[in-house]
């Protein structure tokens, strides 16, 4: 497997009155040495949406009660809402557009720099919004779940306030759309009609209607990865693996994810489904899981992987995320999948793990670092060195 640095040389990205200097991100496993070819595009991944500033309290005892002061034994912060997916897709190693708008406040500044010099993403269609304040996501973690609080409002459309308005999408292998719920989104037809794959997802229904005709843009999409509740909603079904079936008649590939039960996915083009076990951890903050999974099936069907080892995958990467702070910053890169991997095979007394993930052997690098490891620092005014 070929080591690349997807940022070798310093290059300048522009968006509004901003300008950016990445300074070279460290080298990562390529995933798609082997597929990549001449004339390829330049962007494995573009996906578009919101950023948020993300402010997660962790290590309560219980829901805050009304009237009352609740003390966190941890917090953080970290740019949140689709750079959560953005930065999983970087950290494995695929070169990733965003474009998204960005407050001119001193947290959408942090989200820059965060995503940019930090992740090594491509912010070139992303653009600064003057007057705009970030929106903020207040995320408390108790009992294994979460509840969140947001404050935001819509950004002006691009083209307006003197920002020039990019031609988006850009050639890509690959885009990701979030879907929303009576609301048609024309470039993810014209990402499909230019030959880019189109991974879709989708947010809670808060209409509560449900309907299947707000699931429109599925024509243009290769998979859709709702979870249980939601593919359940969708196709009036009890069952997440009749959901799945159901979804495989409107998309090619039907993946829904089931929380700790694992997940379950449909081939409408092969007639193979699969099935996997989630992985047991014992979860610090679950905020950006699903944007993991999501990231780390993308990147096994882009690779050509198997649609059980793409589940594996998938269901690995959000399971070692949950284990740190922040939907973004606690995305897993190949370093941390290694040793995952090097300390299982060491210590698990299962042979059912070792067997189900042995196809990592012909992937992954050698572990750098002992396990378990502590990757993010996600804390807004402390600066990398």
């Amino acid at each position: 497997m070929t080591i690349f640095s997807p940022h070798a040389a310093p290059q300048t990205a522009l968006s509004g009155e901003r300008s950016e200097v990445f300074e070279g991100a460290a080298p990562v496993l390529d995933p798609l040495a082997e597929v990549r070819a001449e004339g390829d595009p330049e962007t494995d991944v573009y996906l578009t949406g919101t950023v948020f500033l993300d402010i997660i309290f962790t290590g309560l005892d219980s829901a805050p009660v009304r009237g009352t002061e609740s003390w966190a034994r941890g917090m953080g912060s970290s740019p949140g809402g689709i750079a959560n997916m953005a930065t999983a897709l970087a950290r494995l190693g695929l070169r990733t557009s965003l474009a998204a708008a960005f407050g001119d406040d001193m947290y959408g500044e942090y989200c820059w720099e965060a995503l940019s010099r930090g992740e090594g993403i491509d912010l070139g269609l992303s653009r600064t919004v003057p007057g705009w304040h970030s929106p903020v996501t207040v995320s408390m973690a108790y009992e294994g779940e979460r509840t969140m609080v947001s404050h935001g409002h819509e950004a002006p459309p691009p083209g307006e306030g003197g920002v020039p308005a990019p031609e988006c999408p850009p050639p890509a292998r690959a885009c990701v759309a979030l879907l929303v719920p009576g609301r048609q989104e024309e470039w993810i037809g014209t990402a499909a009609r230019r030959g880019s794959r189109v991974f879709a997802d989708v947010g809670w229904d808060e209409t509560g209607r449900w309907d299947p005709s707000d699931l429109a843009d599925l024509e243009h999409c290769e998979a859709f990865l709702p979870n249980a509740e939601e593919a359940m909603r969708y196709t009036r079904t009890d069952c997440p693996r009749a959901a799945a079936r159901a979804l495989a008649e409107k998309v090619p590939l039907a993946v829904v994810t089931m929380g700790e039960r694992g997940a379950f996915a449909v081939d409408s083009r092969t007639g193979e489904s699969a099935e996997v076990p989630a992985i047991a951890v014992e979860a610090l903050d679950p905020t950006g899981a699903g944007d993991v999974f999501v990231a780390g099936f993308v990147t096994g069907t882009l690779a050509g992987w198997p649609l059980a080892d793409r589940l594996a995958f998938a269901g690995l990467t959000a399971a070692l995320s949950v284990q740190e702070f922040g939907g973004s910053l606690s995305a897993p890169g190949w370093v941390e999948i290694a040793a995952w991997w090097q300390h299982v095979r060491a210590y698990d007394d299962s042979p059912a793990a070792p067997r189900r993930y042995a196809f990592l052997d012909g992937i992954l690098p050698a572990a750098a670092r002992p396990w378990p490891l502590r990757r993010a620092v996600p804390t807004l005014g402390f600066r990398q060195p």
